[in-house]
């Protein structure tokens, strides 16, 4: 897993220079749908301009850098919504993005050393990714939907539901967790030679996967479930 820098982020810190220490933090931006550019915008100038609260923002981002969110609950419900906005962007990436990329180097790797170590790695990655698949569209049809209705006091739409945050989190796993195995049979299991810069490719994109499932997880574990189970009290967000 990558261990990211230590540094407790603050609102009057400069988002530039928390890039700069932290490249996995322009992941959040993106998930929060937020440009790149942020010149020398301080994080509380760059919440007020895209509407995000700090206590949200900054809660997250020291996820990114290391920090539990412990102390900065209770979060509102337009917090909660971008949270769900949040880790919905972070399906697309895993789908559309890491996934392909991934894929692709696997086959590529495949096709160059077409041994039977490679056949089982692309396996053991296509089971994996159907597991991960498996659990974003259940939280897709499932446990999102009853989020945003829960958030939106939608009592009646509620009534007679089974479903709780509770549920949700019984349901939770840490599906980051077997990506070490994946990890483990490049670094230690499958003899080849050559091909570095491919291999080191590959395994960049899985420590990237590796370390934003680990945040989406957090982030559900941390932020959505708690307040969730907050919401089903009575105790107002």
């Amino acid at each position: 897993m990558l261990q990211p820098p230590k540094i407790k982020i603050r609102p009057v810190m400069k988002m530039a220079d928390l890039i700069d220490a932290n490249p996995h933090l322009l992941l959040m931006l993106q998930h929060f749908n937020i440009d790149f550019r942020v010149g020398d915008m301080t994080v509380w100038q760059l919440c007020s301009r895209h509407g995000i609260s700090e206590n949200l923002f900054v809660s997250i981002a020291n996820l990114y850098n290391g920090f539990d969110s412990k102390g900065h609950q209770p979060f509102t419900q337009t917090d909660l919504l971008q949270v769900i906005d949040f880790l919905k962007s972070s399906h697309d990436f895993y789908r559309n993005d890491k996934y392909p990329q991934i894929n692709h180097y696997i086959r590529e790797l495949q096709e160059r050393h077409p041994m039977r170590e490679m056949k089982l790695l692309e396996r053991f990655f296509n089971e994996y990714f159907a597991e991960v698949l498996e659990h974003l569209d259940y939280e897709d049809s499932t446990a999102f939907p009853y989020f945003i209705t829960l958030l939106e006091e939608r009592q009646q739409e509620r009534h007679g539901t089974l479903y709780s945050s509770k549920e949700y989190g019984d349901h939770h796993t840490d599906i980051e967790l077997k990506l070490q195995d994946l990890k483990n049979l490049l670094l230690k299991y499958v003899e080849m030679e050559g091909d570095l810069e491919l291999r080191r490719r590959l395994l960049f994109a899985l420590y990237e996967l590796e370390f934003d499932l680990y945040i989406h997880s957090l982030i559900e574990e941390k932020i959505l479930i708690p307040s969730g189970v907050r919401i089903e009290k009575g105790v107002n967000v």
